[in-house]
């Protein structure tokens, strides 16, 4: 059964910044393309970071240069460093996993950016 369990989200000055993880299992992480969407209220879901299993990357233009992506094959893990929040970034957060059975998605961590 395939597993992407989120963490990390939370509350955080405008400027600050969070760490975001996503724990695999059930599947081959080291072998899957790992991605990263948000959703904010009232908007489609949109595509913030990806990344290859070879740790080939692509950020979105709204977060360039402010957030990466990144893996520990040995830990099932991927993670999304944000730094310089903004208001805008505001937004449930997931992860997903492309798997010989579809793409699979997390349950999502909440980030909230307000002072």
């Amino acid at each position: 059964q395939v597993q992407l369990v989120e963490s990390g989200g939370g509350l955080v000055q405008p400027g600050g910044s969070l760490r975001l993880s996503c724990v695999a299992s059930g599947f081959t992480f080291s072998t899957a393309y790992m991605s990263w969407y948000r959703q904010a209220p009232g908007k489609e879901r949109e595509l913030v970071a990806s990344i290859t299993f070879v740790g080939d990357s692509n950020h979105a233009d709204s977060v360039k240069g402010r957030f990466t992506i990144s893996r520990d094959n040995a830990k099932n893990t991927a993670y999304l460093q944000m730094n310089s929040l903004k208001p805008e970034d505001t937004a449930v957060y997931y992860c997903s996993a492309d798997t010989v059975w579809g793409r699979k998605w997390g349950q999502g961590t909440q980030v909230t950016v307000s002072s």
